[in-house]
């Protein structure tokens, strides 16, 4: 089968610089605003290797700084590799920044139409998809409001929708299920699951090894920009997981069994993990463990960090008590990151409605570094959730609906 991504022996260089001290204002004149010296050299990528048939999608883990987002933009055609080749067939639709090309002075109804003739449509294309644009977005109350006046999420959703609707034949995704809440973000894997069965070869990179198991066909592991593990993806989240859990617990202090302030038990390494260089100190589910279900549900999540730590990122998982699947993650990195924090404070997340089927789960809370490399705080399986009401399913969720039903007498 001919492959739409074509990746050889690909290698990308940069150079590092380093300040060994400030700058006094005569050297800055005489020097200008240049680093000083050359600088080291670093390859963000090396000896990569990859083929991705259409129809095909293959997920990338591994840690900030392995180079997952410079092999998405070169085969995105940003930058020019310094070893190695990448052959894209097709039409390439790209989610890694969501919102990020959107003028700010334009409109949403502008803004679809630049970005769409940007991918590559035609203005009638533009014009015959915009409807499923927007509702897709569900922004037709904003659309001819300028972007500026959106909030990030409703940019990353409308960012989304242009994307996924240009038709692409190959398409490149960079942790697209921090957009919106839980049904926005089973709609968009819908969509993406849509797009997949078309014939698109999708790169899909992820910190949830849950999603790429769940979603792709193969999996590699970047690490210090080569790949180190290739093939199935249990097979590579696997030893990706097991090497980030032996590096959280190298760095979790030994300590005695604790309590949570709600009386739960915390025993370290078992459904406690991290340095606590920024400790989880108290977690409160409102309106209670029991809700019902499409009720709005907010998570508190109370810190403290006894010394500075520098854009800690919080975390808020649900699983599903019988087996622990992943119905849930969102992080703080879709609102950006802090500078930093220090001593105590709450990390809030509200859920306007929370469409899970009924059941049994548990609210997983964590606070991490900025690059996910290790856990700080993280509580697993701690605090438990009963969703309440409607009738049982055998998915996960369990959204507003209604069934018609309409029978005709056959004739005789």
């Amino acid at each position: 089968m001919t492959a739409a991504i074509r990746i050889e022996n690909l290698g990308k260089r940069f150079r590092r610089y380093h300040a060994d001290r400030p700058r006094t204002l005569k050297e800055t004149l005489v020097s200008g605003w240049r680093p000083r010296g050359k600088g080291e050299e670093f390859w963000a990528l090396r000896h990569v290797d990859l083929a991705v048939a259409a129809g095909e999608m293959v997920g990338i883990v591994g840690q900030n700084g392995a180079g997952k987002s410079t092999l998405l933009q070169l085969t995105g055609g940003v930058g020019t590799p310094d070893e190695g080749a990448v052959r894209v067939r097709g039409r390439i639709g790209a989610l890694l920044d969501l919102g990020a090309g959107f003028s700010g002075d334009l409109t949403g109804r502008e803004n679809v139409f630049v970005t769409g003739v940007a991918a590559g449509l035609t203005i009638r294309e533009v014009r015959r998809r915009f409807e499923r644009i927007v509702s897709f977005a569900e922004l037709e109350d904003s659309i001819d409001n300028p972007v500026r006046t959106y909030s990030s999420g409703m940019q990353m959703r409308l960012g989304f929708s242009v994307a996924v609707h240009t038709d692409p034949e190959v398409l490149l995704v960079d942790e697209f299920l921090s957009v919106g809440d839980l049904a926005f973000q089973t709609k968009c894997l819908n969509r993406i699951r849509e797009i997949k069965a078309s014939g698109c070869a999708i790169l899909l990179i992820s910190h949830s090894p849950t999603q790429i198991n769940e979603l792709c066909d193969r999996a590699i592991w970047l690490k210090r920009g080569e790949v180190v593990v290739a093939g199935l993806p249990e097979v590579v989240t696997g030893q990706y997981e097991v090497e980030m859990r032996s590096e959280t617990r190298r760095r979790t202090p030994h300590r005695p069994t604790t309590l949570a302030a709600s009386g739960l038990k915390l025993e370290v390494n078992r459904n406690r993990f991290g340095s606590q260089e920024v400790e989880i100190v108290d977690v409160r589910l409102t309106p209670g463990e029991e809700i019902g279900q499409g009720e709005a549900l907010v998570v508190a999540i109370e810190f403290n960090a006894p010394k500075a730590v520098r854009a800690p990122r919080f975390n808020v998982g649900i699983s599903r008590a019988e087996d622990g699947f992943s119905c849930l993650d969102l992080n703080t990195e879709v609102i950006g990151d802090r500078a930093e924090v220090l001593g105590r404070g709450w990390a809030t997340l509200s859920i306007k409605r929370l469409d899970l089927a009924a059941g049994r789960y548990y609210v997983n809370v964590g606070v991490f570094q900025s690059d996910w490399e290790y856990a700080y705080d993280y509580h697993w399986e701690v605090y438990p959730l009963r969703v309440e009401g409607g009738v049982s399913s055998k998915g996960v969720l369990g959204p507003p609906f209604r069934w018609d039903l309409e029978a005709h007498r056959a004739l005789s």
